[in-house]
């Protein structure tokens, strides 16, 4: 059984793909200072923290979320506390040049966990999955199906989404090769103002 009112969820993950969030904040300052090669796996840890997110509200415990907003409201904190730990780690990385691949001091796993810990402990990805992404599927008929349908579509243009951004980041680089620690200035200051937003606006 095919979801219902496909295209609809279809324009809707794409205006929020398009839109520059936390996720992508982060991979453009992981392109400019390690390499797009690198980031791909801050790309990975985001879509495997979106899938276990659908995975658990769809299958696990979509319900238990809805009726316990304090556990939205801890999710929260988490991610603003590892926000401002982000914008930290960011402002003191060591920049000699803005160079594609310059760096080499962070592992592959500790861009896979970047990755997969700013989207995991995102609120605003709580709320997609227990209220937007399940109001597309109809649990009374064949709903592993249109799960699969959903989940696959979101991860692609997620993924695609972030690599494009990436892209544009490396693109950019050339202009701020002159000052290097702009690039962990401005990256910090975002990623704090987000961590600000989140605990300011976001009310559960």
């Amino acid at each position: 059984m095919f979801p219902s009112d496909y295209l609809i969820f279809l324009q809707i993950i794409i205006f929020m793909f398009i839109t520059p969030g936390t996720p992508r904040i982060v991979i453009i300052s992981h392109t400019l200072n390690y390499g797009l090669r690198k980031s791909v796996w801050v790309a990975l840890g985001d879509i495997s923290a979106n899938f276990i997110q659908a995975v658990l509200v769809v299958f696990v415990i979509g319900s238990l979320l809805k009726d316990n907003y304090e556990i939205l409201n801890y999710l929260k904190w988490a991610s603003i506390l590892y926000l401002i730990y982000l914008a930290y780690d960011t402002y003191n990385s060591k920049v000699k040049s803005v160079q594609v691949g310059n760096q080499t001091v962070k592992s592959t796993f500790s861009f896979y966990r970047d990755g997969f810990l700013v989207a995991g402990l995102s609120p605003k990805a709580i709320v997609f999955f227990v209220t937007i992404f399940t109001s597309f599927i109809n649990f009374e008929t064949n709903y592993i199906a249109q799960f699969i349908i959903l989940i696959s579509t979101y991860v692609i243009l997620d993924f695609s989404s972030l690599i494009m951004y990436g892209l544009l980041a490396k693109k950019a680089a050339g202009w701020l090769k002159a000052n290097p620690k702009t690039i962990n200035t401005i990256s910090a200051c975002v990623l704090l103002l987000l961590a600000i937003y989140l605990a300011l606006r976001l009310n559960f």
